[in-house]
């Protein structure tokens, strides 16, 4: 199964105001690291949706928050898929720094037409998660 890495900088604009990464960013940082794993398979969300009329959501999202993230510190978010079926597909999301696990993310995504109802994965995408 696919695997990606997204390396980023926490900025002030992530943090409160002690400096530590407000909780609801982490999930701005995996929606990132999902759209680069997107990217590096020569799709787009746009070309999803543009071409084959399709968008991907997220359904839930399982988050566990380990070792606080701090202003500029430099973090990974490791992406893979766990799991697919015709329409979805579940990732697992790990954010590290330095090696040491931050938090860990379990996220079911789903693949919905402009109305929001669950359609089949398009091949295209499908090969490349496998």
């Amino acid at each position: 199964m696919i695997k990606g890495e997204l390396k980023i900088k926490i900025y002030y604009e992530d943090t409160d105001s002690g400096g530590v990464v407000y909780y609801a960013n982490y999930l701005k940082f995996l929606e990132r690291a999902r759209t680069e794993m997107i990217s590096s398979l020569n799709l787009s969300n746009r070309k999803l949706l543009d071409e084959y009329k399709v968008l991907i959501i997220v359904k839930s999202c399982k988050i566990e928050y380990k070792k606080p993230l701090m202003l500029e510190d430099l973090i990974v978010v490791k992406s893979k898929i766990k799991s697919m079926s015709k329409s979805s597909f579940v990732m697992e999301q790990l954010i590290q720094k330095d090696g040491i696990l931050a938090s860990e993310a379990e996220v079911v995504l789903v693949t919905v037409n402009s109305s929001g109802k669950p359609v089949k994965i398009p091949d295209i995408l499908a090969k490349q998660l496998t």
